[in-house]
């Protein structure tokens, strides 16, 4: 049974960070591009980053581009998004996906987590 769990959302104060995790099982881990993506309230799910299975391969929105960070330990089969500088806008329920690194931007991927909420207050 594939398993991604996100966690490490909260609520923080605007120009905090916070750093959320993605634990992957069930999946080789090491095999698959892995995406973090956000969708706010009313609005549609928005793709952030996603970084190839060895780290080559980072891509990052606009959006969140020198404000956040991904990365990844294949050896602890966990993803990482480091969140720095946050704004009201990022308030959303942040998942985790797993896929081919070169259409996750396109929000295809083969497993998605349940999902972690982030609500940043001016």
């Amino acid at each position: 049974q594939v398993q991604l769990v996100e966690s490490g959302g909260g609520l923080v104060q605007a120009g905090g960070s916070l750093r959320l995790s993605c634990a992957a099982s069930g999946i080789t881990f090491s095999s698959y591009g892995m995406g973090w993506f956000r969708q706010a309230p009313g609005k549609e799910r928005e793709f952030l980053t996603a970084m190839s299975w060895s780290g080559d391969f980072i891509a990052y929105s606009n959006s969140v581009k020198g404000r956040f960070t991904i990365s990844r330990d294949n050896a602890k089969t966990t993803m990482y998004l480091q969140m720095n500088s946050l704004r009201p806008e990022d308030t959303a329920v942040y998942y985790c996906a797993a896929g081919a690194v070169g259409v996750l931007h396109l929000k295809r991927a083969d497993y998605w987590g349940q999902g972690t909420q982030v609500t940043v207050s001016s």
